[in-house]
This record gives structure tokens, sequence and C-alpha cells, in this order.
């Protein structure tokens, strides 16, 4: 079984292009995991957040500064950067307001383990997903109307409690364990990272499966939406670099790459349904998030080995 954990590790990104094939190819296995994608996504909170403890917590909420940029980051060039791309692939109508929509979304839940599987700061990573998903629902609407003119309704209640079931409640429990019990927890250092990975791929299916069909029948216009995923994902390491204005550190550094490059795709699917959209506008985040979930390990790999 270790040695099961190791090879998904050291073969992520071969696993992932299998994986995403899969569910194109065969979108039944991702539909069938798609009600499991909330537990899933808790599951791999709980274990990312057996690697730092308490103390880990403390020294990165001592230094403000981090995260406010993070903060800023997230949600000032990258919503920028999502209406551009809109503008210059989509032109207008529902596809080029889903793009800046994207742009404007908080980090997505998954960036801590490619923080970790890139050797970054995952304590750091943990607290930047959690500010910026608790602050989405008050600062997307905002953020989407001024750039669009478009109303948001905010399923407020579902959405904090989503964060709460699949966020906070995780990051306790593993930090909580990892904080009482350092010796157990520090046993299996080595496989944390492997079996977030295993959970990466699930969720990959998961996502991959449902939206095939959709993706399938665009034909070739698939590739223009995916190439404006793939140019914001770009941008999104681009802006992530100017954190060097801030710290030198290479661990921080790693943790804006992750952080401001991924986005929470899920949320933008709720705001349109709320708000009764076209659902055309969710479509944007449904492609950013197979190339999300595609380049990430890559970029994580490439990282780790340099």
């Amino acid at each position: 079984m270790n040695q099961l954990i190791s090879f998904v590790e050291s073969k992520l990104v071969w696993f992932v292009i299998f994986v995403a094939g899969l569910g194109l190819a065969i979108p039944e296995t991702g539909q069938f995991l798609e009600p499991g994608i909330g537990p899933l996504l808790a599951l791999l909170m709980f274990i990312i957040s057996l690697t730092f403890d308490a103390h880990d917590v403390r020294m990165v909420v001592r230094k403000p500064s981090r995260q406010f940029l993070a903060l800023g980051l997230v949600y000032g060039p990258m919503s920028i950067a999502g209406w551009v791309t809109g503008r210059f692939f989509f032109g207008g109508g529902p596809l080029a307001a889903g793009q800046t929509l994207l742009g404007t979304l908080p980090t997505d839940v998954s960036s801590p383990l490619l923080v970790l599987i890139a050797r970054g700061n995952v304590a750091l990573a943990a607290v930047f997903n959690a500010i910026n998903t608790v602050l989405s629902p008050f600062i997307v609407p905002f953020l989407f109307l001024w750039l669009t003119g478009i109303q948001l309704e905010v399923p407020l209640e579902s959405i904090i409690l989503e964060l709460v079931l699949i966020v906070f409640v995780p990051t306790v429990l593993g930090v909580s364990s990892r904080t009482g019990l350092p010796d157990f927890c520090a046993r299996y250092d080595s496989h944390y990272a492997g079996l977030g990975s295993i959970i990466y791929l699930l969720i990959l299916l998961a996502v991959v499966g449902p939206n095939a069909a959709t993706i399938i029948n665009y034909g070739w216009y698939a590739f223009v939406i995916a190439g404006a995923a793939l140019c914001l994902n770009l941008i999104g390491y681009l802006v992530a670099m100017t954190s060097r204005l801030l710290t030198n550190d290479c661990k921080e550094v790693i943790t804006y790459l992750f952080t401001v490059s991924k986005k929470e795709f899920s949320i933008a699917a709720a705001f349109v349904a709320a708000s009764g959209l076209p659902s055309e506008i969710a479509i944007p985040s449904a492609f950013f998030a197979v190339i999300q979930m595609i380049t990430s390990p890559i970029a994580a790999k490439i990282i780790a080995r340099s």
C-alpha cells in the first residue's frame, strides 16, 4: 500500500492526464463520484492539515501583511484579468461574463495540496484559503457587479455551511490532531502528499465526468474556452510572482503561486443558479476546473524538482 501511495504521488502528472481522459471517454465514472465531491474535499483538507500544528498557524497569523497581499492578488489583478480575457476571447455575452466571474472567485480548496507537493508553506496556504473563501460571498458579488453591471444573488446560508463543513471543520480537526499527537502524525508525513494525490484524482474524475457532455458538445469552440481558462491560469502564476516584492522566502512564494492561480469553481455554479442567470455563465468555471487540475500538478512537480 505504501508503495502504491508513493507511486501515485511520483507519477501524479501522468495519472492526472489519464483520469481526465477517462472522465471524457466514460463520463459515467465521474458522474458516479459527483455526489461525493464535498466529502472528498473535506477529507483532502483533513489530510493536508495533519502536516502542520497550532504553532505553525500562530506563526502565520503573526504576519498579517502576507494575508492582505494574498487577498489583494486573488481579488484584485485576477478579477481584472478575468474581465480582460473574457473580452479578448469571447467579446461579450454569457461566456465573457462567466470568464469575468471566474476571475473574481476565491482560491480553490485543493490549493494546499499543491503547495505541499511543491514543498511550500502549507500552513500559510491553509490560512490564505480559509480567509479568501470566507470573504467570497461578500466580495465576489461586488466585483462582478462593478465589472459587468450584473447583480448576483448570494445563497449565503448554503455557502457558509459548505465552507464550515469542507474547510473549517476538517482543518481544525487536522491541526488539533497534529498538535495533540505530534509523534503519531509525524510517523506518516511521507504519505500525506500521496494520499492527497489519490483524493485529488478522484475529485478530478468527479469534475470531468459530469461536464464531459458540455465540453464535447462545444466542438472545436471548446478549445477557445479552454484557451481562455489556461490563459487566466497562467496569468495567476505571473501575478503571484509579485509576492517577491514582499518576501524572499521561497516557500512563501510557492504558496502564493497556487493561492492566486487556482480558483474555487464550484461557487460560480451556486451564484449563477441562485441569481437565475443563464447557465452558460458557469461554463468558463467548469472548463477552468479541468484545466487547473491538470496544470497545477505539473507546475508543482516542476517547482519541487527545481
